[in-house]
């Protein structure tokens, strides 16, 4: 992962930067709001004017065409809603009664227990007396207050001529806005193309690799994330309809609009759709059944469609996490007001997959992405670094569900443990890190046992000291009591063991140790020793062999590994002999000084597994 800059630049002339963007985000929201709207606009409805384009038609008919379609849509849909909305405006009148009875239900409901606190606070309090006390008595003095003289003011009537005037002013702010915006929407259509390359020329040719890819990212994830939105949201609007028709509610239709409509709005939106369904619901029934019954309906749906449609239907299409969608709506809710909120999704959006490209912009990607750019093997270390086995556990086994133990190990677990050892020979980590590190690390690699992970949540968890002992024999160790001396029977077939072999050095020793383990999580029958003990099978056994692994060797024991590699060959002349170089291996041992002792040099786990499978089946 690059690393980021983020606070190196923070100087003063970008705090200085960012707060002229931000202000001319805010004071110049006139021009940039149907500016931002024709511009999502125009990505929205590219694939349409593509489709049409690919059936022969040219690009000006195709935008036209598509401009047209959309508009006939919206104001169709437009039309519709306001002739319902007028007949519920006009039956709001037979709801009265039961408006005024559940309005006063609600209002003693609420207001009941505050005067009753009031009343308890009144009791206890001491009365205020109106009195003057003297020697001889006490003389009451009554305070006639002047009564104030009611004043009616009168709006006068207004004609005609000023009615229309008033609704003129009304609608034109909107409609001259939608008028510009689709004007804008237009001619950013017909220039589409001219605007890309004017924006890849305006990058430079050095930059437009990278330009295109930013603008092609762009405007896949918008158009994809609004049709899927769309698709999501029409599907919920026309279930509440015909959930709302089936349960007898009047104007279902609307109510059903309504809610798909609102659903663009993150978060705020349905919940405001839910809130208006719930009043008209109460006041037209005169009990409380029908209106709790579609607030239970209504939250059911929302929770099914938020949490198991969405992620099913377009997954991270948005490309931002859940917290970053609600910020961005915070913030261009904010700047912008209503059209902020509706834009708010498709602007962080376009910015996050900007600053996948562009490392000005690299921050935002971080903060709002939908993943962290934080790799696994970078994740399991810095769990290492706070002593979070539970953590590194929990995300292992959800690793493991979709991939094999060698998978983990060349993925996550050995850079993991690669970056711990770059640290800790640049110095970045001291006695007790390294300490803490490496018990949670004994315990990690102890849970994720493939033979013992069916019983690893119920297991009773044994402290691992590694001051005296390094973890790789801590894991032969345990195999040892689990299994037995040779760790497993000897009555097996000729040629059916995998022997990893080590060194006595705690790097090598670990590294036999996983390589077993995964090797035994693909049904293979693998086993680790320890090269110069006397403790071993006698020479009658080796046939049971049928290849031995070592790792790669480091320059301060290249005579010992030499060695070993050649007694190896002695003592089983007829297994093959491998070893295992990582691809973030540090050793600088030449391969050529390796490959003339081994008879393969293997670059993965995964490899590893993949050469011993095949093997073992041809002599088998």
């Amino acid at each position: 992962m690059r690393e980021s800059s983020l606070f190196k630049q923070l100087t003063a002339s970008s705090i200085v930067t960012v707060c002229c963007v931000l202000g001319l985000l805010y004071f110049g929201r006139a021009v940039l709001e149907p500016l931002a709207l024709a511009v999502i606009l125009s990505l929205v409805i590219a694939p349409l004017i593509r489709t049409l384009r690919r059936i022969g038609l040219g690009q000006q008919p195709a935008t036209l065409l598509s401009v047209l379609m959309v508009g006939t849509c919206v104001i169709g849909l437009g039309i519709v809603l306001a002739f319902q909305l007028v007949a519920v405006t006009g039956d709001l009148p037979k709801y009265r009664a039961a408006i005024r009875t559940k309005v006063s239900a609600v209002r003693e409901l609420t207001e009941r227990p505050f005067a009753r606190i009031e009343a308890e606070i009144s009791a206890v309090q001491p009365q205020e007396r109106g009195t003057v006390s003297g020697r001889r008595g006490i003389n009451t003095v009554t305070v006639s207050p002047t009564q104030p003289l009611p004043v009616e003011i009168r709006q006068p009537r207004l004609t005609t001529r000023d009615s229309l005037a008033r609704l003129f002013s009304m609608a034109w702010g909107p409609l001259g806005e939608a008028g510009l915006v689709l004007v804008l929407l237009v001619f950013i259509s017909l220039e589409h193309e001219s605007l890309r390359d004017r924006l890849i020329r305006l990058a430079g040719q050095t930059e437009i690799n990278r330009t295109i890819r930013t603008l092609g990212d762009a405007a896949q994830g918008v158009s994809r994330f609004f049709l899927s939105l769309f698709t999501v949201n029409l599907t919920f609007g026309t279930l509440i309809g015909v959930l709302l028709w089936l349960a007898g509610v009047p104007h279902a239709g609307l109510w059903g609009a309504l809610s798909g409509m609102m659903r663009f709005v993150p978060y705020l939106g349905v919940m405001g759709a839910g809130a208006v369904i719930a009043v008209f619901v109460a006041a037209i029934d005169p009990g409380w059944q029908l209106a709790l019954s579609c607030i239970a309906l209504f939250v059911a749906l929302e929770l099914f469609v938020a949490n198991v449609v969405e992620p099913k239907v377009y997954g991270h299409t948005s490309g931002l996490s859940p917290l970053a969608v609600i910020i961005s709506a915070v913030f261009w809710g904010a700047m912008w007001g209503p059209v902020g909120l509706l834009l708010s999704t498709p602007l962080t959006l376009c910015f996050v997959v900007a600053g996948r490209h562009v490392r000005g912009l690299e921050a935002v990607t971080i903060l709002l992405g939908d993943a962290p750019n934080v790799s696994g093997a970078q994740r399991l270390y810095q769990r290492l670094l706070t002593a979070d086995s539970d953590t590194i556990v929990r995300d292992a086994h959800a690793y493991l569900r979709r991939a094999s133990f060698a998978r983990y190990c060349d993925k996550v677990l050995l850079p993991g443990l690669a970056l711990a050892g770059a640290d800790m020979r640049a110095g970045r980590i001291d006695a007790g890190q390294m300490e803490t590190m490496r018990a949670a690390m004994g315990r990690v690699a102890a849970t994720l046992n493939p033979e013992d992970r069916a019983q690893a949540r119920t297991r009773r968890r044994r402290d691992v000291s590694l001051l005296d002992a390094n973890l790789g024999a801590y894991l032969r160790q345990m195999r040892e009591t689990r299994q037995g001396r040779w760790q497993g029977s000897l009555d097996v077939p000729a040629h059916s063991v995998v022997l990893c072999a080590a060194l006595a050095a705690e790097r090598d020793e670990l590294m036999s140790e996983l390589l077993v383990s995964a090797l035994r999580d693909a049904n293979i029958d693998a086993r680790s020793t320890l090269i110069g003990s006397a403790d071993r099978p006698g020479p009658d056994k080796a046939e049971l062999i049928s290849t031995v692994i070592l790792p790669y060797p480091v320059e301060e024991r290249l005579g010992d590994w030499l060695n070993a590699a050649a007694e190896l060959r002695t003592h089983l002349p007829d297994a093959l002999l491998a070893t295992v170089k990582l691809p973030f291996d540090q050793s600088t041992v030449p391969q050529p000084t390796v490959e003339e002792h081994v008879d393969i040099v293997l670059r993965s786990f995964e490899e590893a597994l993949a050469f011993v499978a095949p093997e073992r089946a041809a002599r088998g």
